[in-house]
């Protein structure tokens, strides 16, 4: 790969080698991930572009239900032979090391707040039960649990 314009293409399936992610949608370790990889040659290093396809897992913000979210993500980056020229990444012993760059462009990915469909209608915020599709959450007008003994209550005349 030391000559400008050398092209090599590749394809990677592995595992997770641990867990993509610390919120609600992650890749779980383990979890299958693949990777288109084309590298090219440059005059002062090696231009790797890929496309990542995994699978995250999480739960719906709105009614909780797991969800499996597909997780598609591209990247371009430049691995530069010499490390006095690399401003991010070098090529260590003719290997260019995906790992980290492969890791943040997955967890970039991952969305922040997933939902199960676009319009799940969530928990019935008095009752905490899932919401079927078209409900309106509870019509009702919650009483505060504080003033209950009161609900009874009928002032008399003297009072």
């Amino acid at each position: 790969m030391h000559r400008p314009g050398e092209l090599r293409e590749r394809v990677l399936e592995f595992d997770a080698p641990e867990q993509l992610g610390e919120a609600v949608a992650v890749v779980k370790q383990g979890a299958p991930v693949r990777i288109d990889l084309r590298l090219e040659g440059l005059h002062d290093g090696v231009l790797v572009t890929a496309d990542v396809d995994t699978v995250a897992t999480g739960e719906c913000v709105r009614c909780l239900d797991p969800v499996e979210i597909p997780v598609e993500v591209e990247f371009q980056e430049l691995f530069a032979y010499s490390e006095d020229e690399a401003f991010d990444f070098a090529i260590r012993d003719d290997h260019v090391n995906l790992e980290s760059v492969v890791r943040d462009a997955v967890v970039l990915a991952l969305p922040f707040q997933p939902v199960c469909r676009p319009d799940c209608p969530g928990l019935d915020p008095a009752t905490g039960e899932k919401l079927q599709d078209g409900a309106v959450p509870g019509d009702r007008e919650a009483t505060d649990p504080r003033w209950a003994a009161l609900e009874g209550f009928q002032p008399t005349e003297n009072e």
